[in-house]
């Protein structure tokens, strides 16, 4: 440039600084002439120019407003320059600083350094910064010590120009992962749920149920661990422990804790069982009823549910679950786990019902032994054997003597354990439990598989029954010695197949009852009586149908005056093959092909008839004594049969008396006095029969609802000598001192009418003024007009 150039240029230089100086001071005249009223001016083209003060009062505008917009933005907000240092931040990142314990001094810092170097986050932003990106956008996990949140990051460009900085937000999406985080883990219960559903429905063995169950729990359910534990109904403690995880060393120590009766008490299974409701933990590591705290979460675990397993309300085990997650178990989680415990408990039960049916299958109950079914199935499989081998086989059967009178006398529970002890015996005597069975209720059965001569079966026979008498049998507090009977048959003589072999053996032991010896070998002539006596069970169903039982009456009369004051009932059976038939021969097969009490409703009802016809006829109808056999007293429904019976007709309970033997009532004292008070309640009177021959003593008498008691037969014959006649004497005297009367029975002659009235007993009933007669006959011969 030559002189004049350089001239000419600071001239205007100097002409356009004084021009900037002549606007300035322009606006800044007219701004206080117009009191700051005035925002612009036109030039002379109608040009508007904007004056200082309205610039710098738009830019703050602008700036509170964005201030504003920034504010109200659910996210924390800041902005950055072009090197990542922040210029500015909303109001939600500050009080997310100061709930946090953060510095709220963010003004000059640069984001970039509080990412850390080479992060994800840092490349981002470096990339929006940069313009390489148009944004930048992640999910992140922020927890706090008291709670878990995540956020969702987003960077933008702060304008069109990346030069310029860039926007930073973190908006909350805590509710939104939660969500998704519950709707996860449901899915992996839902997966849970439907395998050890299919598992219940097929699974029919509990190792089975557990082992697979928890394996589903941790490979469906992802759970970390799973266990389920079983306890003792009555002492609550761990019988069974089943389980599946990733961490052995914490399920060897939970395990080892659950075995000893003091680890069981301190832990939350023990008080799962015993509350029956669910124990749940969102946080095992400062739980402290979760024992293991900290190898917990050592082990990965942090949430634990343990449920119970409910069977009739009472708990039978629990079935526990371990989440790797905080806060894992909510409340729609816990509704499916309950009902997922429901199911197992459910298929427990069903196992167990099975377990139970296919036992009483083929095993007694009672003592364990194979019950009739599967003794003969063993036996076919023992003559198979002895078939191919060439060799005889044996069965015997043992019946214990009186076993009947021992648990009419004790009770059926002393009787019941009883035969538990005899089982026990003839398992250690014999050892291998095959040979054994209980095919009856005081029965036994014995394979002796291999007979080596006659002699030595007899001998075996012989020596078996002598120890078996000889051993003192101890229930509580009694000591029974009890001799047996015994029926043998001989494979391949006496039947080629197992329910032959055995039907033969049992004719020759009813033979061996009723004959008094100790035992018999089965014969041809044995099995045509065992068809008689099926025959008659089969005749006397027919009777009772036929109606052909008849109702005989025996008189009873007063000692004193002479006169009849009753009658006792006796049944007959009138068949019309044979003729009359005594109630020896049919009343115990009734009892034992359960006919009695039918047959006794039939008996009470035609007495009330007879009584109410005599009464109608005017005839001065007696009380009419029913005997009662043991199974109807049994029987809790037989008070109300009798008020049902009586219900027809108000005069039916003043000529009706019931009947019971001292050993009926002696089988269960507690329920006969129950029983025999309610129908003393309805007006009807009790007497006790055969009183002496069974088994209680004349202190009993003071505790049973009784008005009469009979003397038995035996002790009346027995009078003439010294000892019967105190016996008789003695029952008298005790029996007027508790305010009964009492009826001596099978009087036959005059001298023991004589001395039962020196006795001042009350009645007697017996050939010597009358053997039982038919009704018609009764009623023509002893009931007169009224």
């Amino acid at each position: 440039m030559n002189d004049d150039e350089s001239a000419f240029s600071s001239a205007v230089d100097k002409e356009m600084t004084a021009l900037i100086a002549t606007l300035h001071e322009a606006g800044r005249r007219l701004e206080e002439l117009t009191g700051g009223e005035v925002d612009a001016v036109l030039g002379p083209d109608g040009t508007p120019f904007l004056l200082q003060h309205a610039q710098e009062k738009l830019r703050l505008h602008e700036v509170a407003r964005q201030a504003a917009i920034l504010n109200a933005l659910p996210a924390h907000v800041v902005m950055v320059d072009n090197q990542g240092s922040i210029v500015s931040f909303n109001r939600g990142w500050q009080k997310f600083a100061q709930s946090n314990g953060l510095s709220t001094e963010l003004t000059g810092i640069n984001y970039l350094d509080a990412c850390g170097d080479g992060g994800e986050v840092a490349e981002g932003i470096l990339s929006v910064l940069a313009g390489d990106s148009s944004s930048f956008a992640i999910e992140y996990p922020c927890h706090s010590p008291t709670q878990q949140r995540w956020f969702l990051m987003t960077v933008t460009p702060l304008t069109h120009s990346a030069s310029t900085g860039a926007v930073i937000m973190h908006l909350d999406i805590t509710d939104r992962v939660q969500a998704e985080v519950e709707m996860k883990s449901l899915n992996r219960v839902y997966a849970m749920l439907s395998q050890i559903n299919a598992l219940v429905v097929r699974v029919k063995n509990l190792d089975e149920l557990f082992a697979v169950a928890c394996q589903v729990a941790a490979d469906a359910g992802d759970f970390r661990m799973s266990a389920i534990v079983m306890v003792d109904p009555k002492t609550k403690q761990m019988t069974s422990i089943v389980s599946a995880g990733k961490d052995e060393k914490l399920l060897t120590d939970i395990k080892k804790l659950l075995a000893s009766p003091e680890g069981m008490k301190k832990s939350i299974v023990s008080t799962v069982i015993e509350k029956g409701k669910p124990a749940i933990s969102n946080n095992v590591k400062i739980d402290t009823r979760f024992v293991f705290g900290d190898q917990y979460a050592d082990a990965g675990v942090n949430s634990a549910v343990v449920l119970p397993l409910l069977i009739s309300g009472e708990a039978v085990g629990v079935f526990a679950l371990y989440a790797r997650e905080i806060d894992f178990f909510q409340k729609d989680e816990i509704k499916l786990l309950v009902g997922l415990a429901t199911d197992v408990a459910f298929a427990i039960n069903n196992i167990e019902k099975q377990k139970r049916l296919n036992f009483l299958a083929y095993y007694d109950e009672l003592t364990g032994l194979a019950n009739r079914n599967l003794f003969l199935e063993r036996l076919s499989a023992y003559m198979y054997k002895a078939n191919s081998e060439g060799h005889q086989l044996a069965i015997g059967l043992i019946d214990l003597d009186r076993f009947k009178n021992i648990n009419d006398s004790f009770g059926r529970l002393t009787g019941d354990a009883l035969l538990k002890k005899a089982a026990e015996w003839l398992k250690d005597r014999f050892l291998d439990t095959t040979y054994l069975g209980r095919i009856e209720a005081d029965c036994f059965a014995i394979i002796l598989p291999l007979v080596k001569s006659e002699g030595h079966l007899e001998s075996l026979i012989e020596n078996t029954m002598s120890a078996f008498l000889a051993h003192a049998f101890e229930v509580n507090s009694n000591v029974f010695r009890i001799s047996v009977k015994s029926g043998i048959a001989l494979f391949p003589d006496d039947g080629t197949d197992a329910v032959s072999l055995l039907k033969n053996a049992e004719a020759a032991m009813k033979i061996a009852k009723k004959s008094g010896v100790n035992y018999l070998f089965h014969t041809q002539s044995m099995t045509a009586t065992t068809a008689d006596r099926l025959a008659l069970e089969l005749r006397l169903r027919e009777a009772f149908d036929k109606d052909e039982f008849t109702l005989y009456y025996q008189p009873k009369v007063n000692i004193a005056s002479g006169k009849m004051v009753g009658a006792e009932a006796l049944i007959r059976w009138n068949d019309p093959h044979i003729g009359l038939i005594q109630p020896d021969t049919f009343i115990p097969i009734l009892e034992e092909i359960g006919l009695i009490n039918e047959v006794g409703r039939w008996v009470i009802k035609q007495a009330i008839k007879d009584y109410l016809s005599w009464r109608e006829a005017g005839l001065n109808a007696v009380r009419i004594a029913v005997n009662v056999s043991s199974l109807q007293l049994r029987n809790r429904n037989f008070a109300d049969d009798i008020e049902q019976a009586i219900a027809s007709d108000p005069r039916v309970a003043a000529g009706l008396e019931i009947e019971v033997t001292e050993s009926v009532i002696m089988g269960d004292v507690e329920q006969s006095v129950e029983i025999l008070q309610a129908i003393r309640d309805l007006g009807i009177p009790i007497t006790i029969d055969d009183f002496g021959t069974g088994f209680s003593s004349l202190s009993y008498l003071s505790r049973l609802p009784l008005d009469i008691l009979k003397i038995d037969g035996a002790f009346v014959r027995e009078m003439h000598t010294e000892k019967g006649g105190k016996m008789v004497s003695t029952i008298i005297l005790v029996a007027h001192a508790l305010k009964l009367k009492v009826v001596a029975e099978c009087v036959e002659t005059e001298e023991q009418l004589l001395q039962l009235r020196k006795l001042d007993c009350d009645q007697m009933q017996g050939y010597l003024f009358s053997k039982p007669v038919p009704a018609d006959v009764f009623e023509k011969q002893f009931l007169s007009l009224s």
